[in-house]
Protein backbone atom coordinates (compact mmCIF):
# COMPACT_ATOMS: atom_id res chain seq x y z
CA UNK A 1 0.00 0.00 0.00
CA UNK A 2 1.33 3.47 -0.60
CA UNK A 3 2.43 4.92 2.02
CA UNK A 4 -0.25 8.09 3.36
CA UNK A 5 2.58 9.84 4.57
CA UNK A 6 4.23 10.67 1.55
CA UNK A 7 3.79 13.90 -0.68
CA UNK A 8 0.56 13.81 -3.04
CA UNK A 9 2.94 13.59 -5.79
CA UNK A 10 4.46 10.41 -5.00
CA UNK A 11 1.16 8.66 -4.56
CA UNK A 12 0.66 7.67 -8.12
CA UNK A 13 4.05 6.72 -8.65
CA UNK A 14 4.10 4.97 -5.14
CA UNK A 15 1.20 3.02 -6.08
CA UNK A 16 2.21 1.49 -9.65
CA UNK A 17 5.16 0.13 -7.27
CA UNK A 18 3.39 -1.72 -5.02
CA UNK A 19 1.20 -2.75 -7.96
CA UNK A 20 4.66 -4.07 -10.10
CA UNK A 21 6.06 -5.52 -6.54
CA UNK A 22 2.81 -7.45 -6.30
CA UNK A 23 2.53 -8.86 -9.77
CA UNK A 24 6.70 -9.34 -9.26
CA UNK A 25 5.97 -11.40 -6.56
CA UNK A 26 3.04 -13.40 -7.77
CA UNK A 27 5.24 -14.62 -11.23
CA UNK A 28 8.12 -15.01 -9.02
CA UNK A 29 6.25 -17.77 -6.70
CA UNK A 30 4.79 -19.02 -10.23
CA UNK A 31 8.23 -19.71 -11.56
CA UNK A 32 8.97 -21.50 -8.49
CA UNK A 33 6.24 -23.69 -8.77
CA UNK A 34 6.94 -24.97 -12.39
CA UNK A 35 10.59 -25.14 -11.61
CA UNK A 36 9.20 -28.10 -9.60
CA UNK A 37 9.69 -30.52 -12.57
CA UNK A 38 10.21 -34.89 -11.79
CA UNK A 39 13.92 -35.55 -11.30
CA UNK A 40 13.72 -39.23 -10.98
CA UNK A 41 12.07 -42.30 -13.46
CA UNK A 42 8.52 -42.94 -11.92
CA UNK A 43 8.19 -46.05 -10.03
CA UNK A 44 5.90 -47.79 -12.79
CA UNK A 45 8.77 -47.34 -15.16
CA UNK A 46 11.70 -48.72 -12.95
CA UNK A 47 9.27 -51.51 -12.16
CA UNK A 48 8.19 -52.46 -15.86
CA UNK A 49 12.35 -52.11 -16.19
CA UNK A 50 12.88 -54.72 -14.21
CA UNK A 51 10.40 -56.78 -15.50
CA UNK A 52 11.56 -56.45 -18.53
CA UNK A 53 15.29 -57.54 -18.18
CA UNK A 54 14.27 -60.25 -15.67
CA UNK A 55 11.73 -61.87 -18.62
CA UNK A 56 14.45 -61.60 -21.27
CA UNK A 57 14.34 -64.91 -22.86
CA UNK A 58 17.46 -66.73 -23.60
CA UNK A 59 19.51 -66.52 -26.96
CA UNK A 60 19.60 -70.53 -27.11
CA UNK A 61 17.33 -73.02 -28.29
CA UNK A 62 16.29 -75.59 -25.68
CA UNK A 63 18.36 -78.82 -25.46
CA UNK A 64 16.68 -82.26 -26.89
CA UNK A 65 17.60 -85.30 -28.12
CA UNK A 66 18.53 -86.40 -31.55
CA UNK A 67 15.76 -88.80 -32.15
CA UNK A 68 13.34 -87.63 -34.52
CA UNK A 69 10.76 -89.51 -32.88
CA UNK A 70 11.62 -88.07 -29.60
CA UNK A 71 11.55 -84.56 -30.49
CA UNK A 72 7.61 -84.76 -32.18
CA UNK A 73 6.68 -86.09 -28.76
CA UNK A 74 8.46 -83.13 -26.80
CA UNK A 75 8.97 -79.89 -28.86
CA UNK A 76 5.76 -78.59 -27.88
CA UNK A 77 6.41 -79.36 -23.89
CA UNK A 78 10.51 -78.13 -24.56
CA UNK A 79 9.32 -74.57 -26.48
CA UNK A 80 6.40 -73.86 -24.40
CA UNK A 81 8.21 -72.19 -21.28
CA UNK A 82 10.33 -70.08 -24.07
CA UNK A 83 7.33 -69.06 -25.58
CA UNK A 84 5.50 -67.97 -22.54
CA UNK A 85 8.69 -66.39 -21.09
CA UNK A 86 9.26 -64.21 -24.38
CA UNK A 87 5.14 -63.56 -24.57
CA UNK A 88 5.96 -62.03 -21.19
CA UNK A 89 8.82 -60.29 -22.30
CA UNK A 90 7.45 -58.48 -25.08
CA UNK A 91 4.50 -57.23 -22.97
CA UNK A 92 6.90 -55.35 -20.26
CA UNK A 93 8.79 -54.34 -23.09
CA UNK A 94 5.26 -52.40 -25.01
CA UNK A 95 4.51 -51.21 -21.23
CA UNK A 96 8.07 -49.99 -20.98
CA UNK A 97 7.95 -48.11 -23.78
CA UNK A 98 4.58 -46.54 -22.93
CA UNK A 99 5.78 -45.19 -19.82
CA UNK A 100 8.77 -44.18 -20.96
CA UNK A 101 6.99 -41.95 -23.53
CA UNK A 102 4.26 -40.66 -21.31
CA UNK A 103 7.04 -39.30 -19.25
CA UNK A 104 8.72 -38.00 -21.96
CA UNK A 105 5.93 -35.96 -22.87
CA UNK A 106 5.09 -35.09 -19.37
CA UNK A 107 8.89 -33.61 -19.50
CA UNK A 108 8.39 -31.59 -22.37
CA UNK A 109 5.42 -30.20 -21.21
CA UNK A 110 6.68 -29.41 -17.99
CA UNK A 111 9.68 -27.52 -19.97
CA UNK A 112 7.57 -25.88 -22.00
CA UNK A 113 5.53 -24.39 -18.91
CA UNK A 114 8.67 -23.69 -17.36
CA UNK A 115 9.88 -21.69 -20.33
CA UNK A 116 6.29 -19.72 -20.43
CA UNK A 117 7.04 -18.74 -16.77
CA UNK A 118 10.82 -17.36 -17.47
CA UNK A 119 9.57 -15.74 -20.04
CA UNK A 120 6.73 -13.97 -17.83
CA UNK A 121 9.00 -13.64 -15.19
CA UNK A 122 11.59 -11.60 -17.09
CA UNK A 123 8.20 -9.42 -18.72
CA UNK A 124 7.59 -8.24 -15.39
CA UNK A 125 11.40 -7.45 -13.88
CA UNK A 126 11.78 -4.68 -15.79
CA UNK A 127 8.70 -2.68 -14.74
CA UNK A 128 9.05 -3.38 -11.03
CA UNK A 129 12.64 -2.06 -11.57
CA UNK A 130 11.24 1.05 -13.84
CA UNK A 131 8.61 1.58 -10.99
CA UNK A 132 11.40 1.39 -8.28
CA UNK A 133 13.97 3.50 -10.02
CA UNK A 134 10.83 6.34 -10.65
CA UNK A 135 9.66 6.59 -7.03
CA UNK A 136 13.22 7.04 -5.91
CA UNK A 137 13.74 9.68 -8.38
CA UNK A 138 10.93 11.69 -7.53
CA UNK A 139 11.92 11.45 -3.72
CA UNK A 140 15.49 12.38 -4.01
CA UNK A 141 15.24 14.65 -7.04
CA UNK A 142 19.37 15.30 -6.38
CA UNK A 143 20.11 11.82 -6.83
CA UNK A 144 18.30 11.23 -10.15
CA UNK A 145 22.09 11.15 -11.75
CA UNK A 146 22.36 8.05 -9.48
CA UNK A 147 18.87 6.29 -9.62
CA UNK A 148 19.51 6.59 -13.31
CA UNK A 149 22.51 4.99 -13.29
CA UNK A 150 21.34 2.34 -10.97
CA UNK A 151 18.45 1.50 -13.66
CA UNK A 152 20.81 1.63 -16.32
CA UNK A 153 22.74 -1.07 -15.10
CA UNK A 154 19.51 -3.08 -13.99
CA UNK A 155 18.43 -2.85 -17.78
CA UNK A 156 21.64 -3.81 -19.00
CA UNK A 157 20.77 -6.85 -16.29
CA UNK A 158 17.64 -7.18 -17.55
CA UNK A 159 18.76 -7.73 -21.45
CA UNK A 160 21.41 -10.10 -20.58
CA UNK A 161 18.66 -11.95 -18.64
CA UNK A 162 16.19 -11.97 -21.96
CA UNK A 163 18.93 -13.05 -23.87
CA UNK A 164 19.45 -16.17 -21.44
CA UNK A 165 15.65 -16.89 -21.62
CA UNK A 166 15.49 -16.54 -25.31
CA UNK A 167 18.51 -19.18 -25.19
CA UNK A 168 16.49 -21.25 -22.89
CA UNK A 169 13.22 -21.03 -25.51
CA UNK A 170 15.48 -21.81 -28.66
CA UNK A 171 16.62 -25.15 -26.12
CA UNK A 172 13.60 -26.11 -25.09
CA UNK A 173 11.71 -25.74 -28.57
CA UNK A 174 14.46 -28.61 -29.62
CA UNK A 175 13.98 -30.57 -27.01
CA UNK A 176 10.22 -30.69 -27.48
CA UNK A 177 10.94 -31.55 -31.32
CA UNK A 178 13.25 -34.02 -30.48
CA UNK A 179 11.27 -35.90 -28.12
CA UNK A 180 8.19 -35.89 -30.74
CA UNK A 181 10.63 -37.49 -33.10
CA UNK A 182 11.79 -40.05 -30.52
CA UNK A 183 7.73 -40.80 -29.62
CA UNK A 184 7.09 -40.86 -33.30
CA UNK A 185 9.75 -43.19 -34.11
CA UNK A 186 9.03 -45.81 -31.27
CA UNK A 187 5.15 -45.42 -32.21
CA UNK A 188 6.13 -46.87 -35.68
CA UNK A 189 4.55 -50.37 -36.43
CA UNK A 190 8.51 -51.40 -37.59
CA UNK A 191 10.35 -54.29 -35.18
CA UNK A 192 11.41 -52.87 -32.35
CA UNK A 193 15.39 -52.87 -34.00
CA UNK A 194 14.48 -50.87 -37.05
CA UNK A 195 11.66 -48.91 -34.82
CA UNK A 196 14.77 -47.83 -32.49
CA UNK A 197 17.15 -47.13 -35.34
CA UNK A 198 14.57 -44.50 -37.24
CA UNK A 199 14.17 -43.02 -33.46
CA UNK A 200 17.62 -42.07 -33.53
CA UNK A 201 17.27 -40.58 -37.12
CA UNK A 202 14.56 -38.86 -36.36
CA UNK A 203 16.19 -37.37 -33.25
CA UNK A 204 18.79 -36.18 -35.08
CA UNK A 205 17.45 -34.72 -37.92
CA UNK A 206 14.41 -32.71 -35.32
CA UNK A 207 17.14 -30.05 -34.98
CA UNK A 208 16.50 -29.01 -38.26
CA UNK A 209 12.71 -29.44 -37.93
CA UNK A 210 13.04 -27.52 -35.39
CA UNK A 211 14.71 -24.12 -36.67
CA UNK A 212 12.88 -24.18 -39.77
CA UNK A 213 9.77 -23.88 -37.42
CA UNK A 214 11.10 -21.03 -35.74
CA UNK A 215 12.66 -19.54 -38.93
CA UNK A 216 10.53 -20.25 -42.08
CA UNK A 217 7.43 -20.47 -40.55
CA UNK A 218 4.67 -23.01 -38.88
CA UNK A 219 2.93 -25.43 -41.57
CA UNK A 220 0.05 -23.12 -41.87
CA UNK A 221 2.08 -20.25 -42.66
CA UNK A 222 4.08 -22.44 -45.24
CA UNK A 223 0.91 -23.97 -46.87
CA UNK A 224 -0.67 -20.18 -46.84
CA UNK A 225 2.57 -19.25 -48.96
CA UNK A 226 2.42 -22.29 -51.60
CA UNK A 227 -1.43 -22.44 -52.21
CA UNK A 228 -1.16 -20.29 -54.72
CA UNK A 229 1.19 -23.10 -56.68
CA UNK A 230 -1.78 -25.35 -56.63
CA UNK A 231 -3.36 -23.74 -59.96
CA UNK A 232 -0.11 -24.59 -61.91
CA UNK A 233 -0.05 -28.05 -61.28
CA UNK A 234 -4.20 -28.91 -62.01
CA UNK A 235 -5.04 -31.66 -64.43
CA UNK A 236 -1.50 -32.84 -63.39
CA UNK A 237 -1.28 -36.67 -62.61
CA UNK A 238 1.18 -37.51 -60.72
CA UNK A 239 3.67 -35.02 -58.91
CA UNK A 240 6.54 -35.46 -57.34
CA UNK A 241 7.12 -32.82 -54.38
CA UNK A 242 11.45 -33.00 -53.78
CA UNK A 243 12.32 -32.51 -50.62
CA UNK A 244 8.83 -32.09 -49.37
CA UNK A 245 9.51 -31.15 -45.96
CA UNK A 246 6.48 -31.22 -43.21
CA UNK A 247 4.05 -32.10 -46.29
CA UNK A 248 2.74 -28.40 -46.44
CA UNK A 249 2.31 -28.53 -50.27
CA UNK A 250 1.42 -32.56 -50.32
CA UNK A 251 -1.59 -31.49 -48.47
CA UNK A 252 -2.17 -29.33 -50.74
CA UNK A 253 -2.28 -31.81 -53.79
CA UNK A 254 -4.23 -34.09 -51.95
CA UNK A 255 -7.15 -31.63 -51.07
CA UNK A 256 -7.20 -30.78 -54.89
CA UNK A 257 -7.30 -34.88 -55.51
CA UNK A 258 -4.04 -34.51 -57.48
CA UNK A 259 -2.22 -37.71 -56.93
CA UNK A 260 1.50 -36.62 -55.39
CA UNK A 261 4.47 -38.53 -53.32
CA UNK A 262 7.00 -36.60 -51.89
CA UNK A 263 10.93 -36.95 -51.57
CA UNK A 264 12.51 -35.97 -48.02
CA UNK A 265 15.86 -36.71 -46.64
CA UNK A 266 14.64 -35.23 -42.64
CA UNK A 267 14.27 -38.53 -40.91
CA UNK A 268 11.71 -36.60 -38.62
CA UNK A 269 10.11 -34.82 -41.36
CA UNK A 270 9.23 -38.54 -42.73
CA UNK A 271 7.80 -39.75 -39.53
CA UNK A 272 5.76 -36.48 -39.38
CA UNK A 273 4.41 -36.53 -43.05
CA UNK A 274 3.97 -40.55 -42.86
CA UNK A 275 2.01 -39.73 -39.74
CA UNK A 276 -0.62 -37.84 -41.39
CA UNK A 277 -1.61 -40.70 -44.21
CA UNK A 278 1.33 -38.56 -47.09
CA UNK A 279 2.78 -40.72 -49.29
CA UNK A 280 6.94 -39.74 -48.43
CA UNK A 281 9.69 -41.39 -49.50
CA UNK A 282 12.74 -41.30 -46.99
CA UNK A 283 16.51 -40.80 -48.99
CA UNK A 284 18.35 -38.94 -50.78
CA UNK A 285 16.88 -36.42 -53.79
CA UNK A 286 19.01 -37.82 -56.56
CA UNK A 287 18.84 -41.41 -55.83
CA UNK A 288 15.54 -41.29 -55.53
CA UNK A 289 14.47 -39.74 -58.96
CA UNK A 290 17.28 -42.38 -60.69
CA UNK A 291 15.05 -45.03 -59.59
CA UNK A 292 12.10 -43.81 -61.05
CA UNK A 293 11.04 -44.49 -64.30
CA UNK A 294 11.38 -41.71 -67.18
CA UNK A 295 8.10 -40.09 -68.48
CA UNK A 296 6.56 -41.34 -65.30
CA UNK A 297 5.07 -37.75 -63.82
CA UNK A 298 3.09 -34.99 -64.79
CA UNK A 299 4.87 -32.37 -62.56
CA UNK A 300 7.80 -31.90 -60.54
CA UNK A 301 7.86 -29.49 -57.42
CA UNK A 302 10.50 -28.27 -55.19
CA UNK A 303 10.68 -25.41 -52.67
CA UNK A 304 13.48 -24.04 -50.83
CA UNK A 305 15.72 -27.25 -52.17
CA UNK A 306 17.90 -25.89 -54.92
CA UNK A 307 20.02 -23.58 -52.85
CA UNK A 308 20.99 -26.54 -50.54
CA UNK A 309 22.66 -28.56 -53.71
CA UNK A 310 25.99 -28.09 -55.20
CA UNK A 311 26.36 -27.11 -59.21
CA UNK A 312 27.09 -30.55 -59.89
CA UNK A 313 24.02 -31.93 -58.13
CA UNK A 314 21.82 -29.48 -58.98
CA UNK A 315 22.37 -29.89 -62.68
CA UNK A 316 21.97 -33.41 -62.05
CA UNK A 317 18.75 -32.71 -60.05
CA UNK A 318 17.51 -31.05 -63.51
CA UNK A 319 18.42 -33.51 -65.70
CA UNK A 320 16.54 -35.95 -63.75
CA UNK A 321 13.47 -34.06 -63.73
CA UNK A 322 13.84 -33.47 -67.25
CA UNK A 323 13.78 -37.43 -67.47
CA UNK A 324 10.96 -38.28 -65.12
CA UNK A 325 8.44 -35.45 -66.90
CA UNK A 326 6.14 -35.89 -69.59
CA UNK A 327 6.18 -33.84 -72.77
CA UNK A 328 4.48 -30.75 -71.16
CA UNK A 329 5.43 -31.64 -67.91
CA UNK A 330 5.47 -28.78 -65.41
CA UNK A 331 8.71 -27.48 -63.16
CA UNK A 332 8.59 -25.56 -60.31
CA UNK A 333 11.52 -24.46 -58.53
CA UNK A 334 11.09 -22.14 -55.58
CA UNK A 335 14.15 -20.76 -53.82
CA UNK A 336 15.75 -17.26 -52.13
CA UNK A 337 15.96 -14.39 -54.19
CA UNK A 338 19.64 -13.86 -53.96
CA UNK A 339 19.06 -10.55 -56.11
CA UNK A 340 17.36 -9.31 -52.83
CA UNK A 341 19.79 -7.84 -50.57
CA UNK A 342 17.25 -8.18 -47.55
CA UNK A 343 16.53 -11.82 -48.26
CA UNK A 344 20.79 -12.62 -48.94
CA UNK A 345 21.57 -11.19 -45.23
CA UNK A 346 18.56 -12.24 -43.54
CA UNK A 347 17.06 -15.90 -45.15
CA UNK A 348 20.41 -17.22 -46.81
CA UNK A 349 23.14 -16.82 -44.83
CA UNK A 350 20.88 -17.42 -41.20
CA UNK A 351 20.88 -21.20 -42.93
CA UNK A 352 24.16 -22.98 -42.24
CA UNK A 353 23.05 -26.03 -45.01
CA UNK A 354 22.40 -23.45 -47.70
CA UNK A 355 25.11 -24.38 -50.06
CA UNK A 356 25.09 -20.98 -52.31
CA UNK A 357 23.10 -18.20 -53.97
CA UNK A 358 20.96 -18.83 -57.08
CA UNK A 359 20.23 -15.73 -58.86
CA UNK A 360 17.42 -15.62 -60.74
CA UNK A 361 18.84 -15.56 -64.22
CA UNK A 362 21.29 -18.49 -63.37
CA UNK A 363 18.77 -20.87 -62.26
CA UNK A 364 16.50 -20.06 -65.53
CA UNK A 365 19.24 -20.42 -67.33
CA UNK A 366 20.10 -23.78 -66.19
CA UNK A 367 17.00 -24.97 -66.63
CA UNK A 368 16.82 -23.93 -70.26
CA UNK A 369 20.32 -25.79 -70.70
CA UNK A 370 18.55 -28.78 -69.35
CA UNK A 371 16.34 -29.31 -71.96
CA UNK A 372 12.97 -26.90 -70.61
CA UNK A 373 11.20 -25.04 -72.77
CA UNK A 374 8.96 -21.49 -71.62
CA UNK A 375 11.19 -21.00 -68.65
CA UNK A 376 9.95 -17.93 -66.77
CA UNK A 377 10.66 -16.47 -63.29
CA UNK A 378 8.12 -15.36 -61.17
CA UNK A 379 8.64 -13.54 -58.14
CA UNK A 380 7.41 -14.40 -54.43
CA UNK A 381 7.19 -13.17 -50.69
CA UNK A 382 7.21 -9.13 -51.39
CA UNK A 383 8.78 -7.25 -48.51
CA UNK A 384 5.87 -5.05 -46.77
CA UNK A 385 5.44 -1.58 -47.51
CA UNK A 386 6.62 -0.17 -44.04
CA UNK A 387 9.86 -2.09 -44.48
CA UNK A 388 10.53 -0.59 -47.57
CA UNK A 389 12.23 2.96 -48.42
CA UNK A 390 9.75 5.42 -48.90
CA UNK A 391 8.91 7.86 -51.93
CA UNK A 392 9.03 11.99 -51.11
CA UNK A 393 5.85 13.49 -51.43
CA UNK A 394 5.35 16.17 -53.94
CA UNK A 395 6.06 19.38 -52.77
CA UNK A 396 9.13 18.29 -50.30
CA UNK A 397 11.36 19.04 -52.41
CA UNK A 398 11.43 21.25 -55.87
CA UNK A 399 10.55 19.06 -58.97
CA UNK A 400 13.45 18.58 -60.35
CA UNK A 401 15.60 17.36 -57.20
CA UNK A 402 12.27 15.43 -55.89
CA UNK A 403 12.26 13.56 -59.36
CA UNK A 404 16.00 12.28 -59.01
CA UNK A 405 15.52 11.50 -55.26
CA UNK A 406 12.58 9.38 -55.57
CA UNK A 407 14.41 7.50 -58.65
CA UNK A 408 17.46 7.08 -56.16
CA UNK A 409 14.99 5.62 -53.64
CA UNK A 410 13.18 3.03 -56.45
CA UNK A 411 16.36 1.83 -56.89
CA UNK A 412 17.42 0.96 -53.75
CA UNK A 413 14.29 -0.30 -53.23
CA UNK A 414 14.52 -2.72 -56.14
CA UNK A 415 18.28 -3.99 -54.92
CA UNK A 416 17.47 -3.94 -51.09
CA UNK A 417 13.67 -4.40 -51.16
CA UNK A 418 13.19 -6.92 -53.69
CA UNK A 419 10.76 -9.70 -53.33
CA UNK A 420 11.98 -12.26 -50.35
CA UNK A 421 11.84 -15.68 -53.00
CA UNK A 422 11.04 -16.41 -56.62
CA UNK A 423 10.37 -19.71 -58.56
CA UNK A 424 11.43 -20.86 -62.20
CA UNK A 425 8.55 -22.19 -63.92
CA UNK A 426 9.17 -24.33 -66.50
CA UNK A 427 7.89 -27.04 -69.25
CA UNK A 428 8.89 -29.86 -70.48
Amino acid sequence: MPDSKAHPALLPLLGRLAEEEAAYAAALAELDRLAELPAEPSSELLAALTEANASDPPLDPPAGGGLASFLGRHALVSLRPLLERRQRFEGALVRLLNLQIEQQARSSAGLRLLAAGLVRYAQRVEPVMDARDRARVAEAPTDAHVALAAYAERLEAVRLRTEALLALRDRVETIAEELRALRGGLESAAPAADSARAAVRAARDSVYTAFENRFRGDREQVRARQADYLRLFVGCTGVLDLGCGRGEFLDLLRAAAIPARGVEGNANAVIECRARGLDVIEGDLLEVMRQQAAASQGGVFAAQVVEHLAPPALAALLAEAHRLLRPGGLLVLETVNASSALAFLDVFIRDLTHERPLHPETLRFMAAAAGFGEARIELRSPVAADVRLQLLPSGALPPPVLKVVNENVERLNALLFAPLDYAVIARR
